[in-house]
C-alpha cells in the first residue's frame, strides 16, 4: 500500500488541475501532449532502459494506432471506442512482424534496424492512397460518452491521463513479476538468463510488443485529440525525440518516462514561444538552444532526472521477508551413489584452428563432488559451457541421465536439473539479492505476462520469492536479502550466484571458481554447504584454483592441461601424480 500512495497522490493532483481557477487552456493542451509522449516513453523505458533494446522507430507504432482509428471511424463509421482494441492489435501485430527480425540484431545493428524501418513506414504513410497520402485523414469523430463529446483538449484530458496511469500501473506490475525479472536480466546479456530457462528472443519480443502497444494507444488518443492525422508526427525525428524523452527522464524508470515527457515538451514550448522575442529573426535557433540545454541536463544527471531526484529522498532499506512456509514442487533425487548423472565422452571444442577442449571424457555420479582443475587456459570454463549448452561441442557427446544434450540449448538443459554459476559474476546489480536469486526459479513458475500485469500471479509469485528467500538463508546471506546485488562484495556476489543456482532445485550444480574472493571462514562455510548438498542427494562439479579447498572437499578430481585430460582420481592420487605436479601443482604435497 505504501508504494501505491505516491501514485494515488499523483492521480489526485492530475485530476484536480483542470479545476484550478484561471487555468489557461494552453496548459491543458500542453498536459495532453505530455501524456501522449509519456505513453510512448514508458514503452521505451521497458524496451530500452530495462530490456536493453534501443529503438528509434517507436513513432511508427504511434502512426499505426492513429491511422487505424482514423480510417475505421471515417471510412467505415465504427465507434472510436471499438477502434481502440483494433488500434492496439494492429500496433501489436506489426510489432510481431518487425520484432521477429529486429530483436535478433545486436550491437549497433539493432538501433540502425529500427531507424531503417521507421523511415520506411513514414514513407509508406505518406504514399498510400487509403491513408490520404501527405494530406492524411481528417474529420475524425471525437471520443464520446453518451451525449458528452470530448471536443476540447480539456474534455479529453482525463481520457489521456487515465490511460497514462493505467499503463504505468500495468507496466510496473509486469516488472514486479517472474516475467519482469526475466526482462530485467536481459540487460546483462543473454547467457545468464538462458542458463535459468529464460527464452531470450521471446522475452525481447514481449517487451518490443509492449512498447509498440503503448505507442499505439498514444496514437489512438492523438487521433481523437487532433481529429486529423498526417504522416508528419510519425517520422524519424519524432522517433529520436521519444527515445530522448526516455533517456532524459531516466530510461530504467517507469515514472522517468512521464517526467522526461514533461521536461522535453515544456522546454520545447517555452523556447519556441519566448526565444524569438529575445533573438528576433534568428530562424530555428531554439533547436540549437534546446539541444544544448538537454545535453547540459544530462551532464548533471547522466542516468536521467528521475533517479537524480530520487537520490535526494531517503532510500527505503529492508523489506518484508517472504513467507518461507510456501513450497514449490521439488525434483525427485537419484536413489543412491553409483548412478551416472553426467557423462562426458570425448568432448571436443575447436575455435577455428584452436582446440580448447581435446577429446575429454569423465563422468559425475549421484551424490558426488567432482573437481575440475588445471592451469589458466586449460579449458575448464569451456567444458562448463559445453555441458550447459552455452557452446556446442565440435565432436563427442555429453549426456545427462542417458539423454544426449551436446546440441541442446541452455533452456532445455536446465530443465533436466543442471544449474551453474559463472567465472565472472553475472548478476543484475540494480536488482535486489532476492530478485536476482528468484531468477533461478524462473522455470518453476507458471504465470505469464498478462497475469502479471493484472496482478493475478500473486500466489505463484509468493512461492517463487519464498524459494529464493529460503536459498538465501541457506547460503548465509539473509541480512543482505533486500540489498542491491551491486552493493555486495565480490565474494558475497559469488554466494548469491550459488543461491540463484540452488533455486533451480538441481540434480547437478556446476560451480565456476566459487571460493574466489572468499575469506577463510567463508570458504569453510561454503565447503560445509556443498557437503550438505551432496548428502542431501545433489551432485557438484566445480572448477577451483584453491587446492586446499579442493583437496579437502572433492570425492574425485579431473585435471586438464591445454584442453586435454591428464589425470583423474581421488585427491590423494592427484597430489602425487607426476604429470599433475609438473603441469599445475608445481611441488609434491
Amino acid at each position: 500500500m505504501q508504494s501505491r500512495l505516491p501514485i494515488l497522490v499523483f492521480a489526485l493532483v492530475m485530476a484536480a488541475i483542470p479545476f484550478v481557477p484561471s487555468m489557461p487552456p494552453f496548459w491543458i493542451v500542453l498536459l495532453d501532449n505530455i501524456g501522449l509522449a509519456a505513453l510512448v516513453a514508458m514503452g521505451l523505458v521497458l524496451l530500452t532502459g530495462v530490456g536493453g533494446l534501443t529503438s528509434f522507430g517507436q513513432a511508427a507504432f504511434v502512426g499505426f494506432g492513429a491511422y487505424t482509428t482514423a480510417v475505421l471511424t471515417t471510412s467505415y463509421g465504427l465507434s472510436p471506442w471499438l477502434t481502440l482494441p483494433l488500434s492496439l492489435v494492429v500496433s501489436g501485430l506489426f510489432a510481431v512482424l518487425l520484432g521477429l527480425i529486429t530483436v535478433r540484431l545486436s550491437g549497433h545493428y539493432l538501433p540502425l534496424g529500427t531507424l531503417a524501418w521507421g523511415l520506411g513506414l513514414f514513407y509508406l504513410f505518406s504514399k498510400l492512397e487509403f491513408l490520404g497520402r501527405n494530406d492524411g485523414v481528417s474529420a475524425i469523430p471525437p471520443l464520446s460518452i453518451g451525449t458528452f463529446k470530448m471536443l476540447s483538449p480539456g474534455s479529453i484530458y482525463y481520457a489521456i491521463w487515465v490511460a497514462v496511469l493505467v499503463s504505468a500501473l500495468l507496466t510496473m506490475n509486469l516488472l514486479d513479476s517472474r516475467t519482469g525479472r526475466a526482462i530485467r536480466a536481459l540487460r546483462r546479456g543473454h547467457v545468464a538468463a538462458e542458463a535459468f530457462g529464460v527464452h531470450t528472443p521471446r522475452a525481447k519480443l514481449l517487451v518490443f510488443i509492449h512498447a509498440a502497444v503503448l505507442a499505439g494507444l498514444s496514437g489512438w488518443l492523438y487521433a481523437h485529440l487532433q481529429r486529423a492525422v498526417t504522416p508528419t508526427p510519425f517520422g524519424a525525428h519524432a522517433g529520436i525525440e521519444y527515445l530522448f524523452i526516455a533517456v532524459v527522464g531516466g530510461a530504467g524508470y517507469v515514472w522517468g518516462g512521464v517526467l522526461g515527457a514533461a521536461i522535453v515538451v515544456i522546454l520545447k514550448e517555452v523556447l519556441q514561444s519566448y526565444l524569438p522575442l529575445i533573438l528576433p529573426g534568428s530562424g530555428q535557433v531554439e533547436t540549437i538552444v534546446f539541444g544544448i540545454m538537454l545535453v547540459a541536463l544530462l551532464q548533471l544527471a547522466p542516468g536521467g532526472v528521475w533517479p537524480w531526484l530520487m537520490a535526494f529522498f531517503p532510500e527505503r532499506t529492508g523489506g518484508r521477508k517472504p513467507d518461507t512456509s510456501l513450497k514449490l514442487e521439488t525434483r525427485p533425487r537419484l536413489p543412491g551413489q553409483g548412478s551416472v548423472l553426467l557423462q562426458v565422452e570425448k568432448a571436443r571444442k575447436q575455435f577455428g584452428g584452436v582446440v580448447a577442449v581435446n577429446n575429454v571424457s569423465f563422468d559425475v555420479q549421484a551424490r558426488e563432488i567432482v573437481a575440475l582443475i588445471g592451469p589458466n587456459g586449460a579449458g575448464k570454463s569451456t567444458t562448463f559451457n559445453l555441458i550447459t549448452g552455452v557452446l556446442s561441442a565440435t565432436s563427442g557427446s555429453i549426456s545427462v541421465l542417458g539423454r544426449k544434450v551436446d546440441r541442446a540449448p541452455p533452456q532445455e538443459i536446465v530443465k533436466l536439473g543442471i544449474s551453474r554459476t559463472f567465472q565472472h559474476v553475472k548478476l543484475v546489480p540494480d536488482m535486489t539479492v532476492l530478485e536476482n536469486v528468484a531468477i533461478g526459479a524462473h522455470l518453476r513458475g507458471q504465470s505469464g505476462p498478462l497475469a502479471s500485469m493484472l496482478r493475478l500471479d500473486r500466489a505463484d509469485e509468493a512461492k517463487l520469492l519464498a524459494e529464493a528467500a529460503r536459498q538465501i538463508e541457506r547460503v548465509g546471506l539473509a541480512e543482505q536479502m533486500h540489498q542491491l546485488a551491486g552493493s555486495l562484495s565480490l565474494g558475497q556476489q559469488r554466494i548469491v550466484e550459488i543461491a540463484r543456482a540452488l533455486c533451480v532445485d538441481p540434480l547437478l550444480l556446476l560451480l565456476d571458481e566459487p571460493a574466489a574472493g572468499l575469506r577463510h571462514m567463508e570458504k569453510q562455510q561454503l565447503a560445509k554447504l556443498l557437503r550438505d548438498l551432496r548428502d542431501g542427494g545433489m551432485s557438484v562439479l566445480l572448477v577451483e584454483h584453491d587446492m586446499g579447498f579442493v583437496m579437502n572437499l572433492a570425492d574425485r578430481i579431473v585435471v586438464l592441461d591445454f584442453g586435454t585430460k591428464i589425470a583423474e582420481g581421488t585427491p590423494a592420487t592427484i597430489k602425487t601424480n607426476p604429470e599433475v605436479i609438473k603441469a599445475y601443482l608445481g611441488v609434491a604435497a
